[in-house]
């Protein structure tokens, strides 16, 4: 097999209009549409066939990379389809990849159904804004789009580090540096330590992972830079208890008087499937920067976030399940659905059917 075979499969990807291409040996190769895997064909593939098919793909530098490590995180490109996020790792029976498409058109928040009031991060001169939810949540999208409003309406110098990078930008009215793990430097914390004698305005961190990517973050952010990053936690407060428990104890109140002072709003977000089938929809949790965020944080009262957020509503702050119930009373999601992923799921209990 070659390149050519593996870019008709993922060429499919973007016929069908699904989001991921499993490919693994031991299963034949599937697609995931609308949040649901579904095969391609009913044969499954040997490892011989899966290696014959992804490692092609790799330059000679990857390659050695994949060889030593059994793991590689990259990006792949068809030119005028789409760049893909890629996953190469080995399992019990053999090699596996995992390719998420990233369409080459960035779209706008609106455009995303993301609401438009977290364009105004986009205005702030420094601190640290968040996007938070899980893997497949859409967090990379809505970033990027805050990125692009920065590069279409201001006039700064943006640094990504991303592995890989996923969105590509062009410069508009910003200077854009985009550099990716792995292959433009060692590591999040390395580029993160680098950063500051680049002359950036805007940072943006493809992803939190630990202890000294957070604390170089929030020091960047400290210093009097706007950093993006993302987290895997699914709610403002439990975002905010993340980022303190990664830090042993006898840091912590450092730690939480820092983030205090840096922590200027957190996106959450959840990708929940429409009612009719096509697509999904994004729901959104909306932490603002209020007078008394700082003391909630540093007093470690991050039960009262929530509290904060209800209060806050006229400001544009929102609960999750606040926007839950939205997109349910919109008719955009099932009830079946909402309660699936709502926190309270009392509050969707009687709209279910029986």
């Amino acid at each position: 097999m070659s390149n050519e075979s593996l870019e008709k499969l993922l060429c499919k990807i973007r016929e069908v209009e699904g989001s991921d291409l499993h490919i693994s040996a031991g299963m034949p190769p599937k697609i995931r549409i609308h949040g649901h895997l579904r095969p391609i064909t009913k044969e499954p593939l040997t490892n011989q066939q899966v290696e014959d098919l992804l490692l092609p793909s790799l330059d000679e530098k990857r390659s050695k990379i994949f060889a030593e490590k059994n793991d590689l995180d990259w990006a792949y490109a068809i030119p005028g389809v789409a760049r893909f996020r890629c996953s190469f790792f080995r399992q019990q029976h053999g090699m596996s990849g995992v390719f998420r498409i990233i369409p080459e058109e960035i779209k706008t928040v609106q455009e995303l159904g993301v609401p438009s009031r977290i364009e105004e991060f986009c205005k702030l001169r420094n601190g640290l804004i968040l996007c938070t939810g899980p893997t497949g949540s859409g967090k990379s999208t809505t970033l990027a789009a805050l990125i692009d409003f920065i590069n279409r309406n201001q006039s700064r110098h943006i640094v990504t580090i991303e592995e890989p990078i996923e969105f590509v930008h062009q410069n508009k009215n910003c200077q854009i540096t985009q550099r990716e793990v792995g292959i433009d430097t060692e590591s999040f914390a390395r580029a993160l330590r680098s950063v500051s004698r680049q002359d950036p305005d805007v940072i943006l961190v493809g992803e939190l992972r630990d202890l000294e990517t957070i604390s170089l973050a929030i020091t960047a952010a400290e210093m009097g830079y706007l950093v993006f990053a993302t987290l895997h936690t699914n709610s403002a407060a439990k975002t905010v208890d993340r980022i303190i428990d990664v830090f042993p104890e006898d840091q912590q109140n450092q730690v939480r008087t820092m983030l205090s002072s840096s922590l200027k709003g957190i996106i959450a977000q959840l990708l929940i499937p429409k009612q009719d089938g096509k697509g999904r929809v994004a729901v959104n949790e909306l932490l603002f920067h209020d007078g008394s965020l700082p003391n909630i944080i540093r007093e470690g009262a991050v039960h009262k976030i929530v509290s904060l957020i209800e209060g806050g509503r006229g400001k544009g702050m929102q609960l999750m399940d606040d926007s839950i119930m939205a997109a349910l009373k919109r008719g955009d999601i099932s009830a079946e659905h909402a309660y699936r992923w709502a926190s309270e799921k009392k509050k969707f209990q009687h709209f279910l059917k029986g």
